[in-house]
């Protein structure tokens, strides 16, 4: 997949999807300003590089709670990928596992979490805190036995975004032969996934006390909760608005990041937005140890299963290596937000 191809996909997808699924995957809440915002806010920005470093060969390699990643960009929880393309998250997983890289397997999946696993790909499970304490926590342990290795806990739902495209179409829940697969409970039915508008630092408390695995906390936008954060025992934090899904009019993404990563020691991530190389390397430059994609990979996988999407991260890899070079870097260490005006 050329640099020009990746800007295209989205075309494609959108040529080959239901348009009730399409409008599923791409968009956003309300009138969809905060789903605009994420990508404005890198168009915004600009590379400032430095000359003379003699970078040489690059290398991309990042480390996450102990899994070596080839680039610093890890696959984003998105929803319902057997509504994309029949191979579903297994084939995202296996393109991962190829690629490299992590994939975080959302709780609507519409494949089970063991049968993903099976592809080999390092694996984090995607979790909204549930107000049924012992189905939260048959979550969990599920997770931990399919080899997951870290929790994402989604923490900017209390309730659920109001999203007008799903609201004409009457897109209310799966048709008949899908289902939230990771939403069974110890009985095989699946469960509703529940918004709790009494989500507080006490559930984040629960949850860490249920399991050994790092924890991250996907949704944080304020630093005031990245500073808080630490003192609850979470491993690391995603910068996030929902990719525009739940809050419309919330920050971007990228405009929060410097403040929260400035605001704590813990690795910070970041998705929503994030379309190029070029994306990369300003998020990483701005405080960001790594990015997620969600939905490029969605499309990628639409439009060519998993050879689709193993292209998209074999693309964004080629661009963020040739733009280290031209800014002055061999490593994504080595960024620093004096290189982002």
């Amino acid at each position: 997949m050329t640099p020009r191809a990746m800007t295209a996909t989205a075309d494609r997808a959108q040529a080959v999807l239901d348009p009730v699924y399409w409008d599923y995957f791409a968009g956003g809440a309300g009138d969809e300003r905060t789903l605009r915002a994420n990508e404005e806010a890198y168009a915004r920005r600009r590379i400032v590089p430095r000359v003379l470093r003699g970078v040489g060969e690059r290398d991309l390699r990042t480390t996450l709670f102990g899994t070596e990643l080839t680039l610093p960009v890890l696959i984003a929880p998105t929803a319902f990928h057997r509504l994309a393309h029949p191979e579903g998250e297994a084939g995202t997983a296996a393109a991962a596992a190829g690629a490299g890289t992590v994939m975080v397997v959302s709780s609507a999946a519409t494949q089970p979490i063991e049968e993903i696993a099976a592809t080999g790909a390092a694996l984090w499970f995607q979790l909204y805190p549930q107000p049924d304490a012992a189905f939260q926590e048959h979550l969990i342990r599920r997770a931990e036995r399919a080899g997951c290795r870290a929790l994402v806990v989604t923490v900017d739902s209390p309730v659920f975004g109001l999203r007008d495209r799903d609201s004409r179409h009457g897109f209310t829940e799966l048709p008949a032969g899908y289902a939230c697969e990771n939403m069974r409970d110890a009985a095989g039915r699946v469960r509703d996934i529940a918004m709790d508008a009494a989500l507080s630092w006490d559930h984040v408390d629960r949850i860490r006390a249920a399991t050994d695995l790092p924890i991250l906390l996907k949704g944080v936008l304020h630093p005031g909760d990245a500073e808080l954060a630490a003192a609850h025992g979470v491993a690391g934090l995603i910068v996030s608005n929902h990719g525009g899904r739940q809050l419309d009019g919330a920050i971007a993404a990228l405009d929060a990041l410097p403040a929260v990563a400035a605001a704590t020691a813990l690795p910070v991530l970041v998705d929503g937005g994030v379309r190029r190389g070029t994306d990369v390397l300003v998020a990483l430059a701005l405080g960001a140890t790594a990015v997620l994609i969600g939905r490029p990979v969605v499309y990628a996988l639409a439009t060519g299963g998993r050879r689709g999407v193993r292209e998209l991260l074999e693309t964004v890899r080629t661009e963020l290596d040739h733009v280290l070079a031209l800014a002055g870097a061999r490593r994504p260490a080595d960024l620093t937000p004096d290189l982002v005006a």
